[in-house]
């Protein structure tokens, strides 16, 4: 019998994360901040736009208003305008706004509207500050609010506008700066305001806000459902995933099995201390492969630990027909690899390879890093495979391009076939991990004894 193995190993491995089947769900306010954190800067640009409107008509209206009325425009308006060009200056390079950003801007226009319709009233009149249209811009800033706002946030601007306009409104009234006219058509004709008409424009102030604040609160539970439902199709995924790679891990062991069984019955009549060894190799490598079971990878020593037990038994049969050569190199030693990967692969090359002839064979498995990938070959130079029928690409194959597949998805390469002059090639490219997970001996060592 004869046994060849060239091994290149090192205890030195890098390290990285393992590769999840499926990537984490953010949670629904996760994602909630980082929408209203791009809707906050996409508001500020509308808020830069309005403010320049809003100036252009001051300047139209200039020639028409008194020096006070234009003094109090450019007193707001100015400000205003300054923050908003500042703010983008200093925050929004930033990854992230500072979360105050987002209660300071409708504060600030809130207030905005408010100085100027007061400074209408103390400049002129209280009668031109509520008819002016600058109410109208109440509505603007909670039209806003749904796109960048919470709901706690949605709900404090809302009062905060219905309780400034509210106030300016008592304020007049108790002042005995508001003339009033309770007939709302004689009062749109007079130097006064209706009651009827100031409480109709709270009234729609107060529904505005209410709308708003149920528009946000509306969105993040929509949001909510959406990332649960989500979070759950991922994990029923990530489950259905974990249980089709375990199907196929576990269509190897009754194909091994077989395979293995027929060798066992083969030398009991011929040699039945072989047959011994064969069932005693048999076993430590049924018990490796069920501590194991779970795992969908494992460290590239600990399969090549397995496959050498593999090895022991085929070599028993085939005494000097089969020479397998292992080179690895120290880089690929740790690196992770699919669980029972390797052993259906040299079970294919010895079975369909070296079987079939008389003369002896060689398998040579290599493994090498290759920058950001891990390079596995697994060559024989046996009878080659038949150009009329693809019979090479039986269950090991198969599984194996089903397992990489799943795991990797494109970020795998996988190829087999046999050369001109015979022997046959599975060359396997996957992204180069390293097992970084502590290992926890007290716990393995009692699966041992279970398995035992």
């Amino acid at each position: 019998m004869s046994r060849t193995i060239e091994l290149v190993m090192d205890s030195e491995s890098g390290a990285s994360a393992p590769r999840a089947l499926t990537a984490p769900v953010d949670s629904a306010r996760v994602v909630l901040d980082r929408q209203r954190d791009r809707a906050e800067r996409m508001l500020n640009r509308a808020r830069l736009i309005v403010l320049i409107l809003l100036g252009i008509a001051a300047l139209v209206y200039a020639p028409n208003l008194t020096p006070a009325l234009n003094r109090v425009n450019v007193s707001v308006l100015v400000p205003i305008l300054a923050w908003t060009i500042l703010q983008g200056e200093l925050f929004y390079r930033l990854p992230r706004l500072p979360a105050w950003i987002g209660v300071a801007n409708p504060v600030a226009d809130i207030a905005g509207v408010t100085a100027i319709i007061g400074g209408y009233a103390f400049a002129h009149s209280a009668t031109l500050a509520l008819k002016t249209p600058m109410f109208l811009m109440y509505f603007v800033i909670l039209a806003a609010l749904p796109i960048a706002a919470s709901t706690r946030k949605a709900a404090a601007v809302a009062c905060m506008a219905f309780g400034c306009y509210g106030a300016l409104v008592a304020f007049f009234l108790i002042s005995g700066r508001l003339p009033t006219v309770l007939n709302p058509v004689t009062a749109s004709q007079a130097a006064g305001v209706s009651p009827l008409d100031e409480g109709a424009k709270l009234l729609l102030l107060a529904m505005a806000g209410a709308i708003a604040t149920y528009a946000t609160n509306w969105q993040e539970r929509l949001a909510t459902s959406f990332s649960r439902a989500t979070e759950e199709r991922e994990h029923l995924e990530a489950r259905l995933a974990r249980a089709q790679l375990q199907s196929l891990r576990l269509q190897l062991h009754p194909h091994f099995l077989f395979n293995t069984l027929n060798t066992i019955n083969a030398l009991i009549g011929t040699d039945r201390h072989a047959a011994e060894r064969v069932i005693s190799g048999l076993s430590e490598l049924l018990r490796m492969s069920l501590s194991s079971a779970s795992e969908q990878e494992v460290t590239l020593a600990k399969e090549l630990e397995l496959l050498a037990h593999y090895i022991e038994i085929q070599q028993i049969r085939f005494q000097d027909r089969l020479t397998v050569n292992f080179r690895i190199d120290p880089d690929a030693r740790y690196a992770l690899v699919p669980n029972l990967m390797l052993q259906p692969l040299v079970e294919n090359a010895i079975r369909h390879g070296i079987a079939p002839r008389a003369a002896p064979g060689h398998v040579i498995v290599t493994a090498a890093r290759r920058g950001n990938q891990l390079e596995l070959t697994v060559v024989d130079d046996g009878v080659g495979e038949k150009q009329t029928r693809d019979h090479r690409d039986g269950v090991g194959l198969g599984n194996t391009r089903a397992r990489l597949l799943s795991l990797y998805g494109s970020e795998h390469r996988f190829e087999a076939g046999g050369g001109s002059t015979g022997g046959f090639t599975v060359r396997i490219e996957i992204p180069y991990r390293t097992d970084t997970a502590p290992k926890e001996p007290g716990r393995r060592e009692s699966q041992r004894e279970a398995l035992v």
